[in-house]
């Protein structure tokens, strides 16, 4: 068999050949030369806009130079990670093959397609559908669902003879969840079903059944009961009270009795966060003042969001409302309704590839690419070996491709030459399957016989995109750049100033002069949630014998909310504390108030009114910052000594504009 096969490492030392070679052959200026390399106008070009984030580029002079020296110091430092061989490390080869596969999905699809996915899922989004459905499931495996179709086409026919819809959805559903509601699914918009629900569900006039159909899950019918403008997203606060369902009654009583007395102080003007951080008992809520994630249709519980959503206005409150959660009080933050599809267009096409429906421009591509790469199968060989394939080898799990490894006849081939046989697809069954399979031999080897076949011309194409497809080319080139560049910058720089332990002191000592503490305060530093724990804190530093911050941290504590107050202790810049605190040694300041809504008391233990000099631990995290820059500094002298710069001028000033 002959195949045409790309290694990584093949990839990773060709890339920048390639796009080299690709510059020089187009007839393009040269820019500027470094050692010996060059780059072209274009290269610059393309780099100089696609890195000015979305700004209006600017051709002076003066721009185009500045980058210029940006990208020729880059250029350099990529010229070296080769020199270096970095590019045959394990781990960048490992990174960069990932980084390949991934990035080739977007150019192995059918983009004409995608684009209608995208716009079709986005007219969707304009409203919200709610329907309810009916489900026969199909058995795990089984290629024979005939019978199954045949039951769901019995409901469906006694169901337009009159049959009461939810009735039978109570009785025969087997998604249980929305059967004992009649079958009812609630409001959803695109992109949350899988697409053929999806589908039927907006192609369903309101009040109307639909015919059975099919997805992953089974056979449906779905009876369309609402459709209305789109919601969009909002995000709220709340304040959760729980019922104690354990005393019946009594609990339900006594949640109702305390829902309703802060509603009542919330209506007097309390402050909802203050209620929040005392009552609430959302545990995940009641860090973040009772603000919850952006939600959308059908992602809460139907009273919990239609509540939310008939509020009008940031900062309006509803009536406590009850869930099977408990009871809630929800306060609007914002409503966002939704937004313009050239906004969301890019968001939503990563949405698409990871939905099921991606699948329809996939398969579209292969179409194509059968045509462009004169696929041509040979039936009678796949059959000739499907017949050949004892039915008890692969339903006991005992298929061995080895069996077949002489069975040589082509089952297809591409391109004019590249061939694939029965023992090919052998090998890919025993792979794919383990040697098992759960449904029929013939219906299930001849869809395997079809993955087989897409996933060929998949990964063939994809091992020619690097040749044909220059936006892919240069867009792999700049990843292997960028993290060749990261290896070798994290060497020569950025772990070097953290490891090497006599280079940092000796840039330390050479630059004390520079790290010297302001008038600073040794002390003991506690942030209390709120006023009530700052004083609690207080009450704590008062008391004899003198306790340590942990003992305040426990007394404070408590065994209920944990975390009412934390600590931390060390030097500080008394810049850092608001102005007018009294620093005095011994002695603890009054509280005061953060900007987050925390309260700080600080417990002084030493004063420094004149600066001092700081430690090289003290320092440490500024020294490794300024020995960074150091070393950096010294490797772009020594790069542009190994890698002279010469600047072609008069194409420099041809891109000029004024």
């Amino acid at each position: 068999m002959k195949k045409i096969v790309y290694s990584i490492f093949m990839i990773a030392t060709s890339i920048i050949a390639l796009s080299v070679s690709a510059q020089k052959n187009n007839g393009d200026a040269e820019l500027f030369t470094y050692g010996g390399k060059s780059v072209s106008k274009s290269e610059f070009l393309r780099m100089y806009t696609k890195n000015i984030n979305n700004q209006k580029p600017d051709f002076s002079e003066q721009a185009l130079r500045d980058y210029l020296q940006l990208y020729a110091r880059f250029k350099m430092k990529v010229a070296e990670a080769v020199k270096l061989k970095m590019d045959t490390l394990p781990n960048i080869q490992n990174e960069l093959g990932g980084y390949k596969k991934q990035l080739a999905k977007t150019y192995l699809t059918d983009k004409e397609v995608t684009d209608k996915l995208v716009k079709e899922a986005y007219e969707r989004k304009k409203k919200d559908v709610r329907v309810s459905h009916i489900l026969i499931a199909a058995p795990r495996g089984s290629d024979d669902t005939t019978a199954v179709y045949r039951k769901i086409d019995s409901i469906y026919k006694s169901i337009q003879a009159g049959a009461d819809f939810d009735n039978i959805a109570k009785a025969i559903s087997e998604d249980k969840q929305s059967g004992k509601n009649g079958g009812d699914v609630g409001y959803f918009t695109a992109l949350q079903l899988v697409y053929p629900f999806e589908t039927v569900a907006y192609n369903t006039p309101v009040g109307s059944v639909s015919k059975p159909f099919k997805t992953v899950y089974g056979y449906h019918i779905i009876k369309k009961t609402g459709e209305r403008a789109a919601r969009g997203d909002i995000q709220v606060a709340q304040i959760l009270v729980a019922v104690q369902t354990s005393k019946g009654a009594e609990g339900e009583a006594a949640a109702k009795s305390r829902i309703d007395s802060l509603y009542t102080q919330l209506k007097k003007g309390v402050n909802f966060e203050k209620l929040v951080d005392e009552y609430s008992e959302d545990k995940f809520s009641k860090n973040t003042k009772g603000t919850l994630p952006t939600f959308g249709v059908g992602q809460m519980v139907t009273e919990f969001e239609d509540a939310a959503f008939a509020l009008k206005n940031p900062g309006e409150i509803s009536t406590p409302i009850k869930t099977k959660f408990g009871y809630h009080i929800i306060k609007l933050i914002k409503k966002t309704p939704l937004q313009p599809f050239d906004t969301v267009k890019t968001e939503m096409s990563k949405r698409i590839e990871k939905d099921g429906r991606i699948d329809i421009a996939r398969q579209q591509f292969t179409e194509n690419l059968k045509k462009k790469l004169h696929y041509k199968e040979t039936p009678e060989a796949l059959t000739k070996l499907i017949n050949a394939i004892p039915d008890s080898t692969l339903t006991n799990g005992s298929f061995k491709a080895s069996t077949y490894k002489n069975m040589n006849a082509n089952l297809f081939e591409m391109d004019g030459g590249t061939v694939f046989t029965q023992a090919d697809f052998a090998n890919y069954i025993e792979n794919y399957t383990k040697g098992k399979i759960y449904g029929g031999k013939e219906s299930t080897l001849r869809s395997l016989f079809k993955n087989y076949t897409d996933k060929a011309l998949y990964d063939y194409q994809e091992n020619k995109l690097i040749d044909e497809n220059e936006e892919y080319r240069n867009l792999l080139t700049e990843y292997q750049d960028g993290i060749m560049l990261f290896e070798l910058t994290d060497k020569s720089v950025w772990s070097k100033a953290s490891v090497d332990t006599n280079g940092l002191k000796n840039y330390y000592e050479n630059n004390k002069a520079k790290y010297m503490w302001p008038p600073a305060i040794k002390a003991e530093l506690f942030r209390a949630i709120n006023e009530d724990a700052a004083k609690k804190v207080i009450k704590e530093l008062n008391s004899t014998p003198e306790k340590s911050q942990d003992e305040i941290a426990k007394a404070v504590n408590g065994d209920g909310v944990q975390d009412k107050v934390v600590y931390e202790s060390g030097k500080f810049e008394k810049s850092k504390f608001p102005a007018g605190t009294s620093f005095v040694a011994g002695k603890y300041s009054p509280y005061y108030k953060n900007e987050d809504g925390s309260y700080g008391i600080i417990n002084v233990k030493e004063v420094y009114d004149q600066p001092t000099q700081k430690t090289l631990s003290e320092a440490r995290g500024y020294v490794i910052s300024d020995y960074q820059e150091y070393l950096e500094k010294q490797w772009i002298q020594n790069l542009e000594s190994s890698y002279p710069l010469k600047i072609n001028e008069t194409a420099l000033k041809s891109m000029v504009k004024k």
